[in-house]
C-alpha cells in the first residue's frame, strides 16, 4: 500500500531526527575513556576497603608479639595460646589483601579498556597524555603486583614465627633467623608500598591534566 504523501514526509522526518540524535548521542574518544576512569575508581572501592581492618589486624597482632616475647618460658602454656591467636589474625591479613588484590586486578581488567579509545584521539597533545597515563597506570598495576607477592611472603613467615614460638625446644639461633627474614621482607614491603603510593598520586594528578589539556570539564570535589 502506497504511504501518503504527508506520511511520507512525516516518516524522512522522524528517520532525519533519529539519525541527528545519534550523532548528538556519539561519544567522543575523551569521553568514553572518562567513563572507564570511573569505572576504574568503583573497581578500586574494595581496595581502599580492605585498608582500615588490615591496619587495625596488623595493630592487633604487634600487640601479641610483643606480648610473647615479654614471656619467660615459665609461661608457656600463655605463650601457645597468644600464638594460636596471632595465627588467627594472619590469616585474618591474608582474607583482606587477597580481596585487595581481587579488586586491583578487577581494576586493571577495567582499565585496560581506554588502549582502543586513545588510539581514536586525533588531537596530538590530548593523545601523549592519554598515553602518559595509560603507563603510569600500568607500571602501578606492576608495583602492586610486587607489593602483593611480598605481603604474601611476609604473611607465611609471620604464620612460621607463631608456629615456632608454640616449640618448647627452640632455639634462639633458630629464632633470630627467622625474624631476619621477617624485617627483610618487611622493608621491600616497606619500599614497594611507598612506590606504589607515589605512582598512585602520579595517576591521579596526570589523569587531571589529561582532562585538561582535552578540554573535559568534570566536577573535581
Amino acid at each position: 500500500m502506497p504511504i501518503p504523501r504527508k506520511s511520507r514526509l512525516l516518516f524522512v522526518m522522524v528517520i532525519g531526527m533519529l539519525l541527528l540524535s545519534g550523532c548528538l548521542n556519539k561519544q567522543t574518544p575523551v569521553e568514553k575513556i572518562y567513563d572507564v576512569l570511573e569505572k576504574v575508581v568503583t573497581s578500586e572501592n574494595g581496595f581502599e576497603e580492605q585498608q582500615e581492618p588490615l591496619n587495625e589486624l596488623e595493630k592487633q597482632e604487634k600487640e601479641i608479639y610483643d606480648k610473647i616475647i615479654g614471656l619467660g618460658m615459665k609461661e608457656f602454656d600463655e605463650i601457645k595460646k597468644l600464638s594460636d591467636e596471632a595465627i588467627a589474625i594472619v590469616d585474618k591479613r591474608k582474607e583482606h589483601i587477597d580481596k585487595e588484590q581481587e579488586s586491583i586486578g578487577a581494576s586493571q581488567k577495567e582499565f585496560q579498556a581506554i588502549s582502543p579509545f586513545i588510539d581514536e584521539i586525533e588531537e596530538t597533545a590530548s593523545k601523549e597524555k592519554a598515553q602518559e597515563l595509560y603507563d603510569i597506570m600500568m607500571q602501578r598495576y606492576q608495583l602492586y603486583d610486587e607489593l602483593y607477592q611480598y605481603y604474601s611472603e611476609g604473611v607465611l613467615l609471620d604464620k612460621e614465627l607463631y608456629t615456632m614460638f608454640k616449640k618448647e625446644d627452640l632455639e634462639l639461633t633458630e629464632l633470630d633467623a627467622q625474624i631476619t627474614k621477617i624485617n627483610e621482607v618487611y622493608a621491600k614491603i616497606l619500599t614497594a608500598n611507598e612506590k606504589f603510593n607515589e605512582k598512585t598520586k602520579l595517576y591521579n594528578e596526570t589523569k587531571l591534566s589529561f582532562y585538561k589539556e582535552s578540554g573535559l570539564k568534570i566536577d573535581t570535589k
